[in-house]
């Protein structure tokens, strides 16, 4: 289908639904007249639209950068218009953010260089596809957006070294992530292209967090009404530990897990209650951590137990650590060497995994999931399963997929998945069920029928299966020497 037909038919649709002499003003109100099954086709022939428009927005922005390179000087596209960039003029013309109209240009620069192969081309002559060439391909086919576009570039970046080999790795990547589109939020994509580029390349990994590391400051300063102001840039231990506090203090006013322990619930109540807003809570909390300092009394401060980051780190049957290891909470992508710190400090606990990261049994039956078996869950699952859900481990709660009371379910790891509390909640409460076979994906069933709506199979996060199953960094020969 070409781009003018797909932008007619779609705009024919929405005439059909909307009528032809329907007013800007009066939209709102015509598209609540319509039946769910047309509002939804509305927004879906919209859809088609905008990402039609886009394309053809970002391949304009890319031929104005070229256009307004530096070496055009006065007479370049965007500085005969008066503006310094292309992004200047983009965002002027289209009224977007400074940094939506720089992703544009970014994005519109990787659909003109270098040009894709075109298949009527002789082998001999066709150029060598650069290794982002399947992005660019697949936002072309309409497969991806091109905000999905970049996200998914600047998180794996460029290649540290030419070769085949190398460019294959990324290309696969790329393809890799490109599948993973439709069923992964934006933020995910960027944490999986992340992880996935430092598993790619372990060396500039560790460049990068030494990198983050030396860029770490705090400064303090007395603005002009006198009030005392401060401004954190983290390393990345330093700020997962920053989230790790805020989290176990604040988790019951962020949708945190039931208590079972009755001190742990009057104390999630207490704070509840608290007319303090988050923020208030939050500088309160850090000024008592400070105040505490290295001896801190944990029950005091945080209200229940101390907060920590934990690390996950795959090691094979031979004992061989990977060049990475991940965070628990967030999946932060940390190097080696930094697990290596941690297990100095503080120890580590084995969970044996299978290749899709299925954690053995590592407990006895209970009705309640063991520390040992939370942990187990946490490896492996990551957070809130839930489609599109973002919460991390330790806002989330066991779900035993068989009912304990009804199924005779087992409290094992293989019949147990992890679900933030309103997640949890409302599979409860709202008729939706969890299946498994085996060790398969989990599976989400909605309630009763659902038009358009059958079972979900809930795949494993992308970071988790680069983790246990992902693409092999090249061989060292193909990384720089010297």
């Amino acid at each position: 289908m070409t781009f003018a037909t797909e932008i007619t038919d779609s705009a024919a649709a929405l005439i059909a639904l909307l009528g032809e002499v329907v007013e800007p003003c009066d939209l709102a109100s015509h598209v609540s007249q319509l039946s769910d099954a047309e509002a939804v086709a509305v927004a879906e022939a919209s859809a088609t639209l905008i990402r039609e428009a886009e394309l053809a927005q970002v391949a304009a922005a890319g031929v104005i950068a070229t256009r307004s390179a530096r070496d055009a000087g006065q007479s370049g596209l965007a500085q005969s218009r008066g503006h310094r960039t292309a992004a200047s003029l983009l965002q002027d013309l289209t009224g977007s953010t400074k940094a939506d109209a720089a992703r544009k240009v970014r994005v519109g620069e990787s659909l003109l260089t270098p040009p894709l192969p075109t298949t009527d081309q002789p082998d001999a002559e066709r150029p060598t596809p650069a290794w982002d060439a399947p992005l660019t391909s697949a936002l072309v086919a309409g497969q991806i957006t091109a905000v999905q576009q970049d996200a998914i570039r600047l998180g794996l970046g460029d290649p540290p070294v030419e070769s085949d080999a190398v460019r294959d790795a990324w290309a696969e990547a790329a393809e890799q992530l490109i599948a993973e589109c439709s069923a992964r939020s934006l933020e995910e994509l960027r944490n999986s292209a992340r992880a996935i580029r430092d598993r790619l390349d372990p060396d500039g990994a560790h460049r990068r967090f030494l990198e983050r590391h030396e860029r770490r400051s705090f400064r303090l300063w007395t603005d002009a009404d006198g009030n005392r102001r401060g401004s954190f840039l983290f390393d990345d231990e330093g700020g997962l530990l920053a989230e790790t506090v805020l989290a176990s203090a604040l988790r019951p006013r962020r949708g945190g897990p039931r208590f079972v322990d009755s001190s742990e619930r009057e104390r999630a109540d207490e704070l509840s209650r608290d007319e303090r807003t988050n923020d208030q809570l939050a500088y309160d909390l850090f000024v008592d951590v400070l105040r505490a300092g290295a001896l801190a009394d944990a029950e005091t401060v945080f209200g229940t137990r101390q907060a920590g980051v934990r690390l996950v780190q795959v090691v094979d049957g031979a004992g061989t650590a990977a060049g990475a290891a991940h965070s628990e909470d967030g999946l932060v992508a940390l190097p080696a060497e930094a697990a290596d710190q941690r297990i100095c400090d503080n120890g580590y606990v084995p969970v044996a995994v299978d290749a899709c990261g299925n954690p053995l049994d590592v407990g006895r039956e209970h009705r309640l999931f063991t520390p040992r078996q939370r942990i187990a869950l946490a490896v492996r699952d990551g957070g809130c399963r839930w489609p599109g859900c973002d919460r991390p481990p330790s806002y989330c709660e066991a779900h035993h997929i068989d009912q304990w009371h009804r199924d005779q379910g087992r409290t094992d790891i293989d019949r147990g998945i992890l679900l933030c509390r309103f997640h949890h909640m409302n599979l409860h409460h709202h008729g939706w069920r969890l299946s498994r076979a085996g060790k398969d994906d989990f599976v989400l069933h909605p309630p009763g029928t659902r038009p358009g709506r059958g079972p979900t199979r809930l795949r494993p996060r992308a970071a988790l299966t680069a983790a246990w199953t992902g693409i092999d960094p090249p061989p060292p020969r193909f990384r720089p020497t010297g």
